[in-house]
């Protein structure tokens, strides 16, 4: 018995690092992003598409699996942008609205991001509640939505 709850405690310790790991991770190379696009499909033309990413090199390819990992969900792709670096760059990217909702969003309110990605991460959650109450589907609430994408990550709206 003493070495099941001596299991648990040191899973525990294990997952928490992890977290930790996460957010510090997060903190430095990961986006909340809302984009929101043309789509004819829709009844307005455009969509909303939120995305939560994480980069790295090529060498750390592993750390976006262990985070994938961890989530339980999302994707890891090959960015097409190189920009100033000497390696391929990797995205995880988790889209699925449910997810987000489900697993990102609670992830963070637990554990809570230490830099300016923070605010970005409380538009994000915010964004998603909006959606959630199906406000995107109007143009008042879609006019809403991309006033809080305009001031998120420092560069604004990702324009698609």
């Amino acid at each position: 018995m003493l070495s099941e709850k001596a299991s648990r405690a040191d899973n525990q310790q294990e997952r928490s690092a992890i977290a930790n790991w996460i957010v510090g991770f997060v903190d430095g190379e990961g986006s909340f992003l809302i984009s929101i696009f043309r789509n004819n499909t829709t009844k307005l033309g455009w969509q909303v598409f939120p995305e939560f990413v994480v980069t790295q090199g090529a060498k750390s390819i592993n750390a976006l699996n262990e985070i994938r990992s961890f989530f339980d969900c999302g994707k890891v792709f090959p960015n097409r942008r190189h920009d100033n670096h000497h390696e391929d760059i990797y995205r995880l990217c988790i889209r699925s609205v449910k997810d987000l909702r489900e697993k990102i969003v609670p992830f963070f309110e637990r554990n809570r991001l230490r830099t300016a990605k923070a605010d970005d991460f409380a538009k994000f959650k915010r964004v998603l509640g909006l959606m959630n109450g199906n406000v995107h589907l109007n143009e008042a609430g879609l006019a809403r939505i991309k006033a809080i994408a305009e001031t998120m990550n420092r560069k604004g709206m990702q324009k698609r």
